[in-house]
């Protein structure tokens, strides 16, 4: 069935790049079935192919580091002022300063929102006053949505441990953003006998690459034809970014290969025999999702989203955070499984993301929650 015309739903993100990233199948979905979708973001390089999708874009600046109150009541009023002059009948919010700031907004606007958390990175993560600052700031604004979906267990046992939620029975688990898994199909293991491992994402040491860069060290000095190899951008307005000189030394001793960043991850997947992410916390990463899609075994730690995706000893190997000996100790489990158990791994892999992590149930998600909002039918 076709939506009315009139069906006019805004996704709100501190990143363009994201939303195009993590939301490309829903968008595709929602465009498809009439539904007008507008991008509310900071512009980067991804505005003009979420254009060629189908969506509006609207700017808007939003301050990624530090709690400066003027730069922070500037992006509610911007968004206040979005909602009231485009009048959408439902907003998606997702990471910290949209779900804060956006969903107070859309309350003032008499808009009904929805905040997506994505995970809880960076402000969880440290304890300071930083993070004492945003639980306030949450337990606050999130009286204000129609709901609050999570994308994994903990964050939400999280929320719910430190009454964070005014309305507990408005939290919903999602169970990730989901993968498409004919785009992203399996793929035979590269025939090579060096072993190539690759770590994909934002350039953070919050996503382990301190100690992925160490356990590297450490591998190749029992198995020195082993790769190590990143994948994604450097320099992000993060607070944990990590810089290019980092990266330059660390490609030049020769312990790592630097692929730069790609708007296609697949070619990168299928040359690789593992997918490492050591993160200290996630929502539930796709890159993860996206290599058990594609029969890779996985290398990730035992933290929230990363154990949501990963079956040790299953479908991949989980190592302790921040603790490169583990990690190390992990990747030569990996080496020394050989192809074959490799291989057997990463289809085991491929089956747990097409029963748990299938974009299509996501989708779905949303379709059923804008209907029972709007009571409009995608």
């Amino acid at each position: 069935m076709t939506a009315t015309p009139s069906l006019r739903i805004a996704l709100v993100c501190n990143t363009a790049w994201a939303i195009y990233t993590y939301r490309h199948g829903l968008i595709r979905a929602l465009v498809a079935r009439g539904a007008e979708v507008i991008v509310i973001a900071p512009h980067d390089r991804t505005v003009p192919l979420l254009e060629q999708m189908g969506c509006r874009y609207v700017a808007l600046a939003v301050a990624s580091k530090g709690t400066s109150p003027r730069e922070d009541l500037g992006t509610l009023a911007a968004l206040f002022r979005h909602y009231r002059a485009l009048k959408p009948d439902l907003v998606f919010h997702y990471t910290i300063k949209p779900n804060i700031y956006g969903s107070v907004a859309a309350w003032l606007a008499r808009v009904p929102s929805i905040a997506v958390t994505t995970g809880l990175g960076y402000v969880f993560i440290q304890k300071s006053r930083a993070a004492s600052v945003a639980k306030r700031l949450y337990r606050f604004a999130f009286r204000f949505p129609r709901e609050v979906w999570f994308l994994n267990r903990d964050d939400l046992a999280t929320f719910t441990d430190e009454k964070l939620l005014a309305h507990p029975e408005r939290a919903q688990l999602l169970h990730g953003e989901g993968v498409d898994l004919e785009q992203f199909a399996p793929v035979p293991l590269p025939a090579g006998d060096a072993p190539v491992f690759i770590l994909i994402g934002r350039l953070l040491w919050d996503k382990g690459v301190r100690e992925y860069v160490e356990a590297a060290r450490s591998v190749r000095a029992r198995h020195p034809r082993a790769r190590f190899q990143l994948l994604g951008p450097l320099g992000v307005d993060n607070p944990s970014a990590i810089g290019r000189a980092d990266v330059d030394a660390w490609v030049a001793e020769g312990v790592v290969e630097y692929l730069g960043e790609a708007h296609d991850v697949r070619p990168h997947i299928a040359a690789a025999d593992c997918v490492v992410l050591p993160s200290y916390r996630e929502g539930v990463p796709r890159t993860l999702m996206e290599a058990s899609a594609m029969g890779r075994p996985i290398v990730a730690t035992d933290v929230p989203g990363c154990r949501d995706v990963v079956a040790d000893g299953e479908t991949g190997f989980l190592c302790r955070a921040r603790d490169s000996a583990s990690l190390a100790a992990q990747l030569i489990r990996m080496i020394e499984l050989g192809p074959a158990g490799r291989d057997a791994m990463g289809a085991r892999g491929r089956q747990k993301v097409a029963a748990e992590f299938d974009e299509q149930q996501v989708v779905e998600r949303y379709r059923r929650t804008i209907h029972s909002l709007t009571g409009i039918t995608l």
